[in-house]
């Protein structure tokens, strides 16, 4: 009798839609405990050997150096953008199959995230971190509009020069606040995202990418 084929929906995930199992890339959101608007949320990212204590909570705050340190944001622009972005990781990781994750205002430990979403979630990031928190809501409009491969594609060209989280407000990550908070957004100019997701070919979220 030939093996059962396992279905996508039970293969194991923590976090928003982080598969261990199947994971060598991957990025952890660290909320402090608290709720002080000031206070400072961390994303890195994880490869190799890291992969082993993802999830665990560092006793110290990261490290404004580390290489693998990609975005400082404060607790008001967070809570101003990341329900957002949830409930959009939230719809993809349903359409690949994932399980879903409810948004964790004051998770416990850091959050384990797929890799491709911690690419998008990092570009959001950039584009608000000194932005004026009244341009988040257009913010958010602008990266809705994009395809998750372009997404991709602005992570890609802003880590090879500008990724590190204190380079702030230069080179591409200047050009993504131009692009995303400072660029009026009109509804029903240019391409849906559906259209340039057919366009560019495919949807699904891919853990070498």
């Amino acid at each position: 009798m030939p093996a059962r084929k396992t279905s996508a929906s039970a293969r194991k995930a923590i976090g928003l839609g982080f598969v261990p199992s199947e994971a060598r890339h991957g990025f952890l959101v660290d909320v402090p405990k608290g709720s002080g608007k000031g206070d400072l949320i961390s994303i890195t990212e994880h490869r190799g050997d890291d992969l082993n204590q993802i999830g665990e909570r560092l006793s110290d705050a990261p490290n404004p150096n580390d290489p693998g340190l990609r975005v400082v944001i404060d607790r008001g622009r967070w809570s101003a953008l990341a329900p957002a972005f949830w409930e959009e990781a939230n719809r993809r990781l349903r359409a690949n199959g994932l399980p879903v994750s409810r948004f964790p205002k004051n998770p416990a430990k850091p959050v384990p995230i797929h890799p491709s979403l911690g690419k998008e979630l990092c570009i959001l990031c950039w584009a608000v971190e000194e932005a004026s928190p009244d341009d988040i809501p257009n913010a958010l409009r602008n990266w809705e509009a994009l395809a998750p491969e372009e997404r991709w594609w602005l992570y890609t060209m802003t880590v090879a020069t500008t990724g590190q989280a204190m380079q702030k407000g230069i080179g591409w990550r200047k050009a993504l606040r131009a692009a995303l908070a400072d660029n009026p957004f009109v509804k029903g100019e240019g391409m849906s995202p559906r259209a340039r997701r057919e366009l560019l070919g495919h949807t699904q979220m891919t853990l070498d990418l």
